[in-house]
């Protein structure tokens, strides 16, 4: 279940700040990716309704994707509580995920033969940057995702 542990800055203070935040908790199971799904668009919704903030529907599309490859793993390797930070200054998307797993996660080598096991090769295509940090329970996530399409990395999409 979906549990609110930080809701964006008040409006005022995310003008002032340039900067949009909002966090989330989950239990992850299964039906919490859609959950993890949703929660990013409503941000990033909010991020450009409410912020001024230009954020392209591919960026959103693109950043619900990569939500979703993350939280699958989150729930396959490392199921239990499992943390969602999101933060934009309007150019780029932070996403930090934290779950309680050890285990680090390692992309497969290429094979166009495997079937499923793609996710994190997918994110690594998609997100401007990636990177994993131990954390003393589990390991943190983070991935950059450029905002406006004309940033955005090129892909098959």
């Amino acid at each position: 279940m979906e549990q609110q542990t930080m809701t964006g800055l008040p409006q005022r203070e995310a003008a002032a700040s340039g900067t949009v935040r909002d966090s989330a908790g989950y239990e992850m199971t299964s039906g919490e990716i859609a959950h993890a799904r949703a929660f990013v668009r409503r941000f990033l919704d909010v991020a450009r309704s409410q912020h001024g903030l230009t954020v392209s529907a591919r960026a959103v599309e693109i950043a619900q994707l990569v939500v979703s490859e993350l939280a699958t793993n989150v729930c396959r390797h490392a199921p239990g509580p499992c943390l969602l930070d999101l933060e934009t200054d309007g150019g780029l998307l932070n996403i930090a995920m934290w779950d309680s797993g050890p285990v680090l996660p390692a992309a497969s080598p290429a094979d166009p033969t495997r079937v499923g096991q793609h996710g994190l090769e997918l994110v690594l295509m998609l997100c401007a940057s990636f990177a994993i940090h131990r954390e003393p329970v589990g390991k943190r996530i983070r991935v950059q995702i450029p905002l406006r399409d004309d940033s955005l990395v090129q892909s098959a999409w």
